[in-house]
């Protein structure tokens, strides 16, 4: 078992590799808009799993994701090929290839959160422009109140020394 540090810099090394060959080594047509987003090493060193996006031809055009998988597919052997002469690990790792849905999530919690904003917005602008139902002071004071009658008030009963002879 190797330490998480050495699979740490193993998956960088093999990001980076898989990403150049892709780039500029294989001319597989399906792969010119594939991007290694992260790679993932097991500590044994034995197993990586490559993450990677795919973009459209244009910002109008949907990718082909089944198109990009496939040539990928393809590609595994002489991708990993190419990461046993790089890396020069004893035992090469086998490629396992996974479509990162994170951009496409990250993409869909910013919507929510304009969405949010625009009710917080709607709601802030209905409370500015409301007013309270009922009395604007609800709570009476005992205080202000001249007609004040309260039978068990004994403020009178000071003035005499307290005492009622």
């Amino acid at each position: 078992m190797a330490d998480p540090a050495r699979a740490q810099r193993l998956a960088k090394r093999i990001s980076t590799i898989v990403a150049s060959a892709i780039a500029s080594e294989i001319k597989d047509p399906r792969l010119a808009y594939v991007t290694v987003t992260d790679t993932r090493v097991t500590n044994d060193l034995h197993d990586a799993t490559i993450y990677y996006t795919v973009m459209g031809a244009s910002l109008d055009e949907e990718p082909d994701y089944e198109a990009a998988a496939a040539g990928l597919a393809k590609a595994t052997g002489v991708l990993r090929s190419k990461v046993g002469a790089g890396t020069g690990v004893r035992f090469t790792p086998t490629l396992r290839f996974v479509l990162d849905t994170v951009p496409d999530t990250a993409r869909q919690m910013e919507e929510l959160v304009a969405r949010a904003r625009a009710r917080d917005e709607m709601v802030a602008r209905q409370a500015a422009q409301a007013k309270p139902a009922g009395d604007p002071d609800p709570y009476r004071s005992t205080d202000d109140d001249p007609t004040d009658d309260d039978p068990t008030d004994d403020s009178d009963d000071s003035a005499d020394g307290g005492t009622d002879e």
